[in-house]
């Protein structure tokens, strides 16, 4: 199920640019069938504000991000998978860094959300969650995901080793 913060800005023509909640849905219910994710997961659309708040409330970080993932409580698992929260200002930057769409850089954080819904952690897990991403991406037809990004830009601001001329 996808829901609008009311608080965000309609989008003028979300049919024609492939936002609308229905056709966001329908990419959801895909991309949950290709992670084997059964079960009622719901995305929140929002802006930066009510993500930072979301952040800072439950990860204790007072920052905006772009997909926040919230599993379902262990009793109902069978039922509910959990919910996303995306940051629909944040995705339009990133959409513009990337060079594609918002509606290109929404599937992608539901991907992202959705693996980490199914239990991946990419900052655990020795690279299984970014190689699932990588075969997810291409089967869905989606470019580069947010663990590739991150780690393509740890490497662009890496200081590089100088050799030192002796005197």
């Amino acid at each position: 199920m996808i829901l609008l913060d009311p608080e965000m800005e309609p989008d003028p023509a979300p049919q024609r640019r492939g936002t609308s909640p229905r056709a966001l849905a329908r990419f959801l219910a895909h991309a949950q069938a290709s992670v084997g994710l059964p079960g009622e997961v719901t995305v929140l659309l929002t802006t930066d504000a009510t993500i930072r708040d979301l952040n800072r409330r439950f990860r204790g970080k007072d920052a905006a991000t772009d997909v926040l993932s919230f599993p379902a409580a262990d009793l109902l698992q069978n039922q509910e998978k959990g919910d996303l929260a995306i940051s629909v200002e944040t995705a339009r930057k990133q959409a513009l860094e990337q060079g594609h769409t918002l509606a290109i850089e929404l599937r992608v954080l539901i991907l992202h959300g959705l693996l980490h819904l199914a239990g991946y952690d990419h900052e655990a897990d020795e690279g299984k969650m970014e190689r699932r991403e990588r075969r997810l991406r291409a089967a869905l037809g989606l470019p580069q995901g947010l663990i590739e990004r991150t780690t393509v830009e740890r490497a662009s601001v890496r200081p590089r080793k100088t050799r030192r001329r002796k005197p």
